[in-house]
C-alpha cells in the first residue's frame, strides 16, 4: 500500500494535523467511522486514506479500527483492498476477535467472494451468534437458499435475526410459501420462543402479498398491532402493498391514511418542545393519547399520559378509551372507564360502558356490583333517542319503539331495507348486545336501535336520494354504523348522524369518522 502524502494527511481531518504524532487509536478510528457512514465535511478521502495516516503516524490499530474499515469494502472492486486489510488484522493479532470476524465474514460476501467468506467463518473454532447470523445472510444474499438452510439449521441458537435473514431471503428468491412456513415454524417455538420483530413482519406481508393470502396478511397485521410494533415507512409500505396485492385496496387506503400520521404527530410535538420551547398544555397532550389511540398503540397512548407533568382530565382519559375500545383492548378500557368515573361520578355513561366491559369479561358479579352502585348514587342509564325532521316535524325514536302513529309502516320498511342489506353481506355485530339471548334474539335487538327506525322512517315520507339527518343523544353503537355505512351506499343515501361524540357523514360506503369514535 503506498503511503499518504503529508499534505493529503493534513487535509483528511482538521483534527488529524502533523504536529500531534501520538494520537490515541480512538480519535482515529472516530475518524475512520465518520468517513465510512459519510459523516465527515467534506468526505474527499476514502476511509483506507485515513488508515494509512494512522500508521503514518505509528499509531497501532485495535479491535475497533478494522471492523469499520471493513464495512467500506462492498463491491467486487474493493476486494483486492479487502484482503490487503485482512493481512493487516493477521499483522496485529486480531484475527481470533469475534467481531472482526464477522466483519470480515460481511466483507468477502459484499464482495462476491463466498468461499472465503465461508473459508473464514470454518476457521473460527466457536462461531458466535452474530457470525453464524453472517454465513446465513451471505448465503441468502446471492440466493442460495439450501446451503443458508443447512447452515441455520445447524445453528446452536437463532434470535430474530436469524429467523428474520431466512424470511426476507426466501421472499427475495421468490420463495414465498417457503417464507410463511419459516415464519409458522418461528411461531410453534416452545423453547427459547423469539418474538418476530418490524423487519421480520415486512416480509411476512410481503409473502402473503405476492401470494394473495389475504386471510394470512390480515392475521399478521393483527399480530403488528397486538404487540404494539411501530408502523413505521417500512412496515407501513410493506402492509399497503400486501393490501393492495391482495385486491382489497380499501384497506391498503386506510393503512396509507394512517401511515405517516403518527410519525408526523409526534414530530410536530418533538418540535414543539425541542426547537420552539412551547410548554404543551393539557389539549396537546390529548391530542397525542388520541393519535396513538387511533393507530392503535395503546402503550406509547400509556407512555405519554405517564409522562404528562399534570393530571389527565377527561378528555384525555376520553381519547384512551376511544382507542382502546375500538381496538379491543379491554383492560386499558377498564382503567380509562374507572378514572372517568373518578373525575365524574354523575356520568352514567361511563358506569354503562364500564358494566358492559365487565359483561364482555364474563364478570358478571362486577356486572352486578356497578348496576348497584348506579342505584345507591341514584344515577339512571340515560335512554337512547334519535331525533330526525321531516317536513318541519322533529319525530323522536327510542330502542323497540312503538309509539309512533305509523310504527307498522316503519316496521315493514325497516325489515325490506335489513333484508337488502343481508342480502348484500351485512350481519349483525351481536357483540354490542350483552343481555342473555340467542343470536336471533339479539339481532333482533340490534335491528330496533332508534337510528334505524330513524331512517326507515324517512325512506317512507323522503325520495329516493334526499339527504338524510339523524340527531342521537348517545354515542352510535358498532352495528348501527356498520349498517348505516352500508345503507349510504346500497340506497344511495347522504346520511349524516351526529352522535354525542361527533358528527358522522355517511356517503358511497364510507363515514367522515374514518370508523373511529
Amino acid at each position: 500500500m503506498m503511503l499518504p502524502s503529508k499534505k493529503l494527511i493534513s487535509l483528511v481531518h482538521p483534527t488529524l494535523h502533523l504536529a500531534h504524532p501520538t494520537l490515541e487509536s480512538f480519535i482515529w478510528n472516530t475518524v475512520i467511522r465518520a468517513h465510512v457512514f459519510a459523516i465527515a465535511r467534506p468526505a474527499v478521502h476514502s476511509p483506507i486514506c485515513i488508515y494509512l495516516g494512522m500508521r503514518y503516524h505509528g499509531v497501532a490499530p485495535d479491535l475497533y479500527s478494522f471492523p469499520f474499515l471493513l464495512q467500506s469494502f462492498d463491491s467486487p472492486f474493493h476486494l483486492h483492498s479487502g484482503k490487503q486489510i485482512h493481512a493487516q488484522i493477521f499483522l496485529f493479532g486480531l484475527a481470533d476477535d469475534p467481531f472482526v470476524q464477522t466483519s470480515l465474514i460481511n466483507m468477502y460476501s459484499s464482495c462476491d467472494n463466498l468461499n472465503v467468506a465461508r473459508q473464514v467463518f470454518d476457521e473460527i473454532p466457536k462461531p458466535d451468534l452474530p457470525s453464524w447470523n453472517s454465513m446465513v445472510n451471505a448465503y441468502m444474499k446471492v440466493g442460495l437458499i439450501g446451503r443458508a438452510r443447512n447452515l441455520f439449521d445447524k445453528m446452536p441458537e437463532k434470535n430474530v435475526v436469524s429467523w428474520s435473514c431466512m424470511i426476507n431471503g426466501c421472499v427475495r428468491c421468490g420463495e414465498y410459501k417457503e417464507a410463511l412456513a419459516l415464519f409458522r415454524e418461528m411461531q410453534m417455538l416452545t423453547v427459547n420462543h423469539v418474538k418476530p420483530n418490524e423487519f421480520t413482519m415486512s416480509g411476512v406481508l410481503s409473502a402473503c402479498g405476492r401470494l394473495g393470502a389475504l386471510e394470512q396478511g390480515k392475521w399478521a397485521h393483527s399480530y403488528i398491532d397486538r404487540y404494539g410494533m411501530e408502523v413505521d415507512v417500512v412496515l407501513g409500505t410493506a402492509l399497503i402493498d400486501m393490501y393492495a396485492k391482495c385486491g382489497s385496496i380499501e384497506e391498503a387506503r386506510r393503512v396509507f391514511i394512517k401511515l405517516g400520521l403518527v410519525s408526523a404527530g409526534k414530530e410536530y410535538f418533538r418540535r414543539m418542545k425541542e426547537e420552539f420551547g412551547i410548554t404543551p398544555l393539557i389539549q396537546h397532550y390529548g391530542c397525542m393519547v388520541d393519535l396513538y389511540g387511533r393507530a392503535g398503540l395503546i402503550d406509547e397512548a400509556w407512555n405519554v399520559i405517564r409522562s404528562m407533568p399534570m393530571e389527565p382530565d377527561v378528555l384525555v382519559w376520553g381519547a384512551l378509551l376511544s382507542g382502546s375500545r375500538m381496538h379491543g383492548n379491554i383492560e386499558t378500557c377498564e382503567a380509562a372507564l374507572k378514572k372517568l368515573i373518578e373525575l365524574d361520578p354523575k356520568n352514567s355513561s361511563a358506569y354503562v360502558l364500564l358494566s358492559n366491559v365487565y359483561a364482555k369479561m364474563g364478570r358478571w358479579t362486577d356486572v352486578r356490583s356497578m348496576r348497584n352502585i348506579m342505584e345507591r348514587r341514584g344515577i339512571k342509564k340515560v335512554p337512547g333517542c334519535s331525533l330526525v325532521e321531516v317536513g318541519g316535524i322533529l319525530h323522536e325514536f327510542f330502542v323497540g319503539d312503538d309509539s309512533h302513529p305509523e310504527s307498522r309502516e316503519i316496521y315493514v320498511m325497516l325489515d325490506e331495507i335489513m333484508k337488502r342489506l343481508k342480502r348484500e353481506g351485512y350481519v349483525g355485530n351481536t357483540k354490542e348486545v350483552l343481555l342473555d339471548l340467542d343470536e336471533e334474539g339479539k339481532e333482533l335487538a340490534l335491528s330496533l336501535h332508534g337510528e334505524k327506525l330513524a331512517i326507515a322512517y324517512c325512506f317512507l315520507h323522503t325520495s329516493p336520494g334526499t339527504p338524510i339527518r339523524i340527531v342521537k343523544n348517545l354515542r352510535i353503537c358498532l352495528d348501527c354504523h356498520a349498517a348505516i355505512t352500508m345503507i349510504s351506499r346500497v340506497f344511495a343515501r347522504e346520511i349524516v348522524v351526529r352522535d354525542c361524540n361527533r358528527f358522522h357523514h355517511f356517503k358511497n360506503g364510507a363515514c367522515s369518522c374514518k370508523d373511529y369514535w
